[in-house]
């Protein structure tokens, strides 16, 4: 299994930026195969990282083997030639241990702040990677039509032949999951809200009836892990009133009514949301996570988004390297289950 990391940095600022450092550096030398991180613009409080390009080419030059992920670069917001170029930059810098996660994105107030109407960001989003993807291997112009200005001269090859940037699509529509498909893009699947609802139009759009998905898609999961099963179930029980709290925030910040946020389903949550225990539970759960969906690929969140403290959630995410990521890593392929679905 690839076993990566995710929502560290997220809601806070408690960290200064070497202690942020020193941790993807300590996830790399316990081998843990990626970090990803989230793209939010002009929040209020400003988040420390709202730019992960400018992120993941600090951890780069801090780290040897580690991959770092975007989940998500918003493509509506930038440029796709400028874009396609920062981004060859990070894969050649890293020596391939860029993966660029993309969305379209549809935060009101981002688009409100740089005037983008939000009708458009469809088309800007799959103009934006096809011009992208081009411009990696061939001479590449903006023509007449597109969301952005045309161009009168090319960009490209930015890419050396046979190159490759993994790219992941982030999203719950029929659109973007249909786009996903037709390009073979695999799925980031979120956990807020659970995965099921873009596995469910990801069968529909696929004719998929197995219950089992590529195993290049990444699939995500809190995680609560200590030396026994009954203390991990005690921070369980302590950070699900702040998650409820949190839906509730970015209900508001979204124009959500709030009568559709509902208080969380402790027993849902530990079967759909959370992996919880003692190292060999957490073992054992992401063991039968994978074995169920076919998923070989999962993000660990070890700090709830930002719901449990840094200085916390670096120790669980230490003592899951020492204590549960060899036994993870080293597990065969999984195969088909022969059971009728």
């Amino acid at each position: 299994m690839r076993i990566d990391i995710a929502g560290f940095t997220r809601g806070t600022r408690a960290l200064d930026h070497h202690a942020v450092l020193d941790f993807c550096s300590r996830m790399d030398a316990l081998g843990y195969n990626g970090i990803w991180f989230n793209e939010f613009h002009f929040q209020q409080p400003p988040d420390p990282y709202p730019s992960t390009l400018l992120l993941a080419a600090s951890i780069f030059a801090r780290t040897r083997r580690i991959r770092v992920g975007t989940s998500i670069v918003v493509l509506p917001l930038y440029h796709p030639l400028l874009l396609a170029e920062q981004i060859a930059q990070l894969h050649w810098q890293s020596g391939g241990r860029f993966d660029l996660g993309i969305g379209r994105g549809t935060h009101p107030s981002t688009l409100a702040v740089l005037g983008i109407p939000p009708e458009s960001t469809r088309d800007r989003f799959e103009q934006s990677f096809v011009l992208m993807k081009s411009a990696w291997h061939r001479p590449t112009l903006v023509s007449e039509g597109s969301a952005w200005p045309s161009s009168s001269a090319p960009v490209g090859p930015l890419l050396p032949d046979g190159e490759r940037i993994p790219v992941y699509a982030a999203g719950s529509t029929a659109e973007t999951i249909e786009f996903a498909v037709s390009r073979d893009l695999p799925l980031l699947l979120s956990l807020e809200p659970p995965e099921q609802r873009q596995l469910s139009v990801y069968d529909e759009i696929a004719g998929n009836r197995s219950g089992r998905y590529p195993a290049d898609f990444s699939i995500s999961r809190y995680v609560t892990i200590a030396p026994t099963r009954a203390e991990a179930l005690a921070t369980v029980d302590a950070v699900l009133p702040r998650l409820y709290e949190r839906r509730k925030r970015y209900a508001i910040a979204q124009n959500r009514p709030l009568d559709t946020i509902k208080p969380i389903d402790r027993d849902f949550f530990l079967s759909r949301q959370m992996v919880a225990g003692s190292p060999e539970d957490c073992v054992e759960q992401l063991t039968s996570l994978r074995d169920q969906t076919g998923i070989e690929s999962v993000r660990l969140i070890f700090n709830c988004n930002g719901e449990v403290p840094e200085p916390q959630a670096d120790a669980m995410a230490t003592l899951f390297g020492q204590e549960a990521l060899g036994a993870l890593q080293s597990l065969s392929p999984s195969t088909p289950s022969t059971e009728v679905h």
